[in-house]
Order: structure tokens, then sequence, then C-alpha cells
């Protein structure tokens, strides 16, 4: 394949897209000499998992598109959180039905173009092949071999020939494209008004008489299924504690002394290098383009001096405000490993002054970073982290104690304010705010001045008796002793008991059935957009705007749909909506306070662009449409079959930390 790839000349214009990666998560079937021999590992097992129109998918196809993608994106990511064996799985039988399509339909790639692709995206900024050694380090670092990746791309060459072959007639009316303009640009000052059943419920009068009925009808809706508590505890405000500590240098000097060196460091300087991917389409071009200047950074060994880096990022940096001081960080970057999602933590994976990493993907662009010097931290730089970290700790230590002496004074008085007295002075306290009271509550509440706490669940759970002292547990802000005040068993509670609760619960019951009858009646007496706020307070509802909102944007947390936008097109400066839209399960009344038609001179200049642009995404949805159809018919005549035994016997993926920002990808 190289051989024939070198010989060939610049003849051809068409730039190959990696089209499998295009459509989601189905990246591309990989082809590995063994697959035909089931063997015990799964990269090599020619076990079926699948039969495409016959063709198998196998054990060992799955494993190395799975990773594949481990490689790729370096653990940042679980392959669960990409949909799991079966979304890969989809991903291959797509690929099959579209290279059997490109066979049936006599457009399968011939190796020269092939060849051409492969050159396309590993050329020099002059065009010319950057080189089998740079190439090949290239590939294998990030696909595994020269022939996985080949054979990717004659996947994508066969999609994107085929999707050329399917769709050549796909046209789209210029009237369309002319439309789609005026409703993309055009742009309007809005004041809407969301009608929720939380607004109207406040205006909602039920009688007694309603209330109980409503109670009686659904008593055990408020049946209390656990034990409630009663407590009263005894606080230490861990903060108060601190504040009155004096941490002497001497101490703060010890302790910077005592810092591991890896700590000392006020972090490390960092130049990047950032490629932007403009479109979906153009990921693995961009990518390619990564793989060639890291390829290019490190072809002089394991480092690169920091200005023949800042020569390759002046030249091909998409970051203006890095690349025009040679990709260089105006800060230094410092580890912080409770940050898995800060790209630039990466750079830490690599020790030496001068490497240069792998391309990490995030917010659509390529970033790749060489790691300059470690930037050394002095004890002044240190001094005031030092001194809260100390003081915290220091705090912590005396609060406990405190609480634990206060434990053993309540067990042995019960006198809560007596203890708050003998203590406060050490607590840098006031005796009464020392003394806290819970509401009833039962395991899994939010407890006032706790919250959800674990801890103090924990420390309440064995007091069932009236008096009963607990251990002292840590909340939130210090540590509490408690004591049991009062416990009602599991029952279900009278109606005073739970009062608030059902005027809550009827309120919305009632005023959710009325959201259609306020937002009617809201459109019918706003007879102006600027009528539309003071007619919403009226009803109790609150009227929000939206300045320069264009079609397809969220009305705030009400969200849209393609019946508000249509809807919205149609206001003109002024006027409200004459019905309520509804989005969802919630209904909004809009009106325009201005409209700003698009400018159609702006559209003549970009007409041809726009039509194109729209040709290719009717030329997608056509494409795909004609795939799931394939399939369709395909499964219908039974000629898909897949092995759900085995599949379930493939092993489970591990987790990842956590996901890069833009993941899961979506897509079939």
């Amino acid at each position: 394949m190289l051989k024939q790839f070198s010989r060939l000349e610049k003849t051809r214009s068409t730039v190959i897209i990696v089209f499998a990666l295009l459509m989601g998560v189905s990246l591309v079937a990989f082809y590995a000499p063994s697959r035909n021999s089931a063997t015990a590992s799964p990269a090599t097992s020619g076990e079926v998992l699948a039969e495409v129109n016959g063709d198998d998918v196998t054990v060992a196809d799955l494993t190395l598109l799975k990773e594949s993608y481990k490689q790729r994106f370096g653990g940042q990511i679980s392959l669960a959180q990409l949909g799991g064996d079966k979304r890969f799985l989809d991903g291959l039988i797509r690929n099959r039905i579209v290279l059997q399509e490109a066979r049936r339909l006599g457009v399968a790639p011939s190796d020269a173009e092939v060849a051409e692709a492969i050159r396309r995206n590993f050329s020099d900024a002059s065009g010319a092949f950057v080189g089998f050694d740079k190439y090949k380090a290239a590939v294998v670092s990030n696909y595994g071999s020269i022939e996985r990746y080949e054979a990717q791309v004659r996947d994508a060459v066969a999609a994107e020939k085929l999707r050329a072959f399917i769709t050549a007639g796909v046209q789209v009316p210029g009237a369309e494209v002319e439309d789609d303009f005026k409703r993309t640009n055009t742009s309007f000052d809005l004041v809407y008004v969301p009608v929720t059943p939380d607004k109207l419920a406040s205006r909602v009068n039920l009688s007694d008489e309603e209330l109980r009925k409503f109670y009686d009808e659904r008593k055990t809706d408020f049946r209390i299924l656990e034990a409630q508590k009663k407590i009263r505890y005894l606080f230490i405000d861990q903060e108060k504690v601190g504040s009155k500590l004096q941490i002497p240098d001497e101490e703060l000097r010890a302790e910077f002394n005592n810092l591991a060196p890896e700590n000392k460091t006020g972090g490390v300087n960092l130049q990047q290098i950032v490629l932007k991917v403009a479109r979906p389409d153009l990921d693995a071009e961009v990518r390619a383009k990564a793989d060639r200047l890291i390829a290019e950074a490190r072809s002089k060994g394991e480092s690169i001096s920091e200005e023949d880096f800042a020569q390759i990022a002046r030249g091909n940096s998409e970051d203006p405000a890095t690349a025009r001081n040679g990709g260089r960080l105006p800060n230094p970057v410092r580890k912080n490993p409770n940050n898995p999602k800060d790209i630039y933590q990466n750079v830490f994976t690599f020790q030496k002054e001068g490497e240069v990493t792998d391309a990490y993907f995030t917010n659509n662009a390529y970033y790749f970073f060489r790691r300059g010097k470690t930037v050394e931290k002095t004890f002044e730089d240190a001094r005031q982290e030092l001194l809260v970290s100390l003081r915290n700790r220091k705090a912590y230590a005396v609060a406990a104690q405190l609480a634990a002496r206060a434990a053993e004074r309540l067990k042995a008085t019960k006198d809560f304010a007596a203890v708050a007295r003998e203590l406060a002075g050490e607590a840098n306290m006031n005796p009464p705010e020392m003394v806290r009271e819970t509401p009833f509550v039962k395991p899994g509440e939010d407890v006032p001045n706790v919250g959800s706490s674990p801890q103090f669940e924990q420390a309440i759970e064995p007091l069932n008796n009236q008096g009963d002292i607990g251990e002292r547990t840590s909340i939130k802000g210090g540590f509490a002793v408690p004591m049991l005040v009062e416990k009602r068993d599991p029952r279900i509670p009278e109606f005073d008991e739970v009062k608030d609760k059902v005027v809550e619960q009827a309120r919305v019951e009632r005023a959710t059935s009325q959201l259609e009858q306020a937002a009617r009646e809201l459109a019918a007496n706003a007879t102006s957009a600027a009528d539309l706020k003071a007619a919403a307070e009226r009803l109790g509802l609150t009227a929000q705007t939206s300045e320069a909102y264009k079609l397809s944007s969220p009305l705030g947390e009400v969200g849209t749909s393609p019946g508000a936008d249509a809807a919205i097109f149609n206001l003109k400066a002024g006027e409200v909506t004459k019905t309520p839209i509804k989005i969802g399960d919630r209904w909004v009344v809009v009106g325009a306070t201005k409209r700003t038609d698009a400018d159609m001179a702006e559209f003549g200049k970009q007409r041809e662009e726009l039509t194109r642009a729209a040709v290719s995404s009717r030329r997608d949805q056509v494409f795909e449409d004609y795939i799931s159809s394939t399939r369709k018919r395909l499964e219908s005549d039974g000629k898909i079959k897949i092995y759900e035994d085995v599949l379930a016997k493939m092993p489970e993926d591990e987790p990842a930390l956590a996901p890069p920002p833009g993941f899961p990808p979506t897509g079939s």
C-alpha cells in the first residue's frame, strides 16, 4: 500500500474524511489476521458476535475497536459512557453494511484511492508526504498498527464514495435555503411568561373542608414510614475555634520544610498548540495534523527546545492569545489530582522538561503541550496556604477535643445550658448559639443547619429513649453531641400534623389542572407585548425577557420546540402570541418588543456557501436514511443476526475517572 501511495501524483482534490467517526461511535471495523481462528485472547478471537449478510463480526473486531478508543482518549472516558458494547457493535454492523453496499453498487475504493487519502492526511505544509518514519510513529501511537489504520481509511473512503453515489441527485430548493436564512438570522427582543404550577399555586385558596377532603382521599400519601426523632445537640463551631488560634512563623516554616518535594513546586511552565475542529466532519483531518506536528516536535529526540516548539506554535496554533508568544501560557500550571477534567493536568504524566504530550480533545479542539521548567515555590509563596491548612487541622483537633469533653459532661449532667456556659470561652462562642434543636426528622431528610448527613444519622440512630446522649459526631461546620428529646413511631399522621404539606400539595394539584386555562386567559388579556408584564402580575405570574433571541434557543428554563419557533417567527414588534404555546408539559405566552429581520444583502453574499451547506446536510440525512432502511430490510430478511450470548460474555470495561467535555458523542 505504501509503495503505491509513494508513487501517486497530487491530482485529486477530494478530501477524504473519516465518515464513520462523523456518525458517532461507529469508528471503524478493524481487520486482524487471525480473526478466523478462535483463541483465548479477545483481541484475536474469531468467535462470531454477529452475521451481516454473510460477513462475520467477531469478538476480535469489537475488542480492537474498543482498544482504539482507549488508546485515543487515554482512559479519560469509559466505554460504557459511549453506549457500551452494544453501541460499538451497532457501529461495526453499520460499517459492514456500508462496505457491502459499496461493493454491490460498484463504488468500492481502489488501492490508489486509499493511498491518496492516507497521503493527504499525512502531508506537510508544502503538500509532500511526511515520510514513512513519521507516518508509522503517528499511526502506531494512535491506532495500534498500520494495518488497522489503513483498514479504517479504506472504510472511510468507501463510505464517502457510497454517500456521493447515493446522494448525487439531492438538491435543496433556493427558496428553502432563503427561508432557513431568514429564520436563523432574524432576532427578537422578547417578553415571555412561563405559566407554571408553583406560581399559580400561591394564588389558590382552599377551604379547610377542601383540604381535609384532599387529605382523607390521600392519607397514605402522607404516611410516615420511619421513626421520627427530635434532637437537641451541643454544637462546637470549628471555624470559631480556629479564629482564636495563633500560628507562629516557626511552625509554618517547619511545615514548609516537611513538605514533600513535589509539594514545593509552584507548577510547571507550559507551551501549547491548539488546533480547532470547526465542524465534526473535519475531526479526522485536524487530528491527523496534530499527529504530524507532534511527530515533528518529537523528531529530534525525547525533548524539544522552548524556541523550536515556539516556532511550530507560531505557525500552527489557532489560539491567538498564546500563539503569538510561542504557545507559552502566562502562568505556571499546578498539579491538581482533584480536577481530572482539566486538560492541562495531562502534562504531569510527562516528567522531563521539553517532552511533548500526546493530543487531547476538548471543547472542539485538539491540544498538545510541551512541558517547560518546574517553578519552585518559596516559603512566602506558600505561607498563606500553609497558614490556612495548619489552622484548619489544629481547629479540627481542638474542636474534636471540646466535643469529646462536652459528651462526657452531658452524659453526667444532661444540662445543655450549663455545659455550654462551661465550654463557651474555649469554643469562642456564646452559650445560646451552642445549643440547637431539630424538628422531627427521619433518615434521609435534610436537617436544618446540618443538611443531609450520614454521620449525624448514624450518631442519633441508637438514641431510642428520651434523654439518651449520643457520641460526638462531625457535622457541617464542626461537631455535635446529640440528645433525644422525643421519638414518634411510623404512622399515618393526623391532618393537623401535616397540614402544611397538605396545603402545598393540594395547591399544586389544583394549579396544575388550571395551567392551560390560566395561559389562555393571559394571552387573551395581553393586547400587546407592553401589556404582557402587567397581565402576568395580575395572575401572580412573572414575566421574563430575552434580548436578541434567535429561534431554537431555549426560553430560559421553559425550553423550546418547533411549535414555539413557528409562533415566535410570526410575531411582529409589539405583538403577543394569540394562543399560549405548549412546550413539554409547560405553557408560555410570548410577546415581541422588537424584531430585527435578517439582512438579505448578507444572504446574497452567502447564498452559494449556504446552499452547499444545506445540500451537504440534506445528503447526510438521505445517506443515513438509506443505511438505516438497508439495515431494516436485512433484519426483516433474517440476514442480520446478533449473538446476544456471546456479547454478554465480553469482558467489562474499567470505568474512567471522568469524561472530558463534549462526551459521550452522539450518533448512530
